[in-house]
């Protein structure tokens, strides 16, 4: 396994992230999909074992119970000083006002909460899901800066959001001396290319880590655009990503895997790690071999033809993931 840099930070993470939005409790929350914790640890134990330092999970999957599997499984197969551990904020944990959102009560409150399930006294990297238009950004970062002040994040990032609402938060920490984010988990595969054209540019110059989420898109890179899953099937948000005309782009990636004699999901994760600017992808997995799929991706080096020929038939989308 190699290890980089995350973005600017003196921070050392494996260039895969294993996201844990997999597992959970099917029962709460809407995937109905997700694993228990039985079936779910030993792809956990797998992944560290394989080098895998960097574990991604939210309070929001499956309503805290992702964060339970998680912790306890970093407690039982690793030491936490070993583990890069990141999870998020934003959505709703609880009827009511104040269950959601970026305010500076709600955050306060679900740091508190994540720590509980997650067994720790602290984070690694506490990430802002997704935008709150109705919170000041203000209170949010001057919130986030004392997380980190109080011991219990050292590194905050965020996620999913416009390239100019990123760059409003950047330099308004960096304008009040706050702590800043130091990474960007945004959505970008080979079916969703849009964030190359601002997001990408702008952590590059600014010394930004990227950690993609969905880089198999929902698992359509793996497999013909007419084969369906349980998940495909039941993914309402996912459902929402992706359309028609990006048969094209699944169709050469099967071309490829097919000439190179590996599974898509290499040829898939092979591309977007060879991309400039991604620090680590984050890569779901349902199954022990998923995880030995990612793995090998990183020692797939495709040619400059097949990096054109994958990238070729892609279509502009529309904007998606957090709108």
């Amino acid at each position: 396994m190699d290890y980089v840099k995350f973005g600017s930070t003196g921070l050392e993470v494996s260039r895969l992230c294993l996201g844990c939005m997999t597992f959970g409790d099917a029962k709460r929350g809407n995937h109905s999909w997700t694993l228990d914790e039985a079936t779910s640890r030993p792809i956990i134990k797998l992944a560290i074992e394989s080098g895998i330092n960097f574990l991604d999970t939210a309070n929001v999957y499956s309503d805290g119970t992702s964060e339970e599997i998680v912790g306890r499984a970093i407690k039982d197969f690793a030491k936490r000083e070993d583990i890069v551990l990141a999870t998020k904020v934003s959505g709703r944990m609880r009827p009511g006002p104040n269950g959601e959102g970026l305010s500076r009560k709600a955050i306060f409150a679900e740091i508190d909460a994540s720590l509980k399930r997650l067994g720790t006294d602290y984070v690694d990297l506490y990430q802002i899901h997704r935008w709150d238009a109705r919170t000041p950004i203000e209170e949010t970062l001057e919130a986030l800066h004392d997380v980190v002040k109080a011991g219990k994040a050292r590194y905050i990032g965020a996620s999913s959001m416009a390239s100019w609402q990123f760059a409003k938060a950047v330099y308004t920490s960096r304008l009040n001396g706050w702590t800043q984010f130091v990474s960007m988990q945004d959505h970008l595969n080979l079916l969703y290319r849009e964030e190359e054209r601002e997001m990408l540019p702008f952590c590059i110059d600014q010394g930004l880590a990227v950690i993609p989420w969905s880089p198999l898109a929902r698992g359509r890179l793996t497999r013909d655009w007419n084969e369906t899953t349980e998940r495909l099937e039941t993914d309402v948000f996912g459902k929402s990503l992706y359309v028609e005309g990006d048969r094209e782009v699944v169709d050469q990636v099967g071309i490829i895997a097919a000439k190179r004699g590996v599974p898509r999901a290499q040829v898939a994760l092979a591309w977007l790690v060879q991309k400039k600017g991604v620090t680590a992808p984050i890569v779901g997995a349902s199954k022990p071999q998923h995880v030995n799929d990612a793995l090998a991706a990183l020692s797939l080096k495709l040619t400059p033809e097949e990096i054109s020929a994958l990238e070729a038939p892609y279509k502009p989308h529309r904007i998606s993931g957090f709108v």
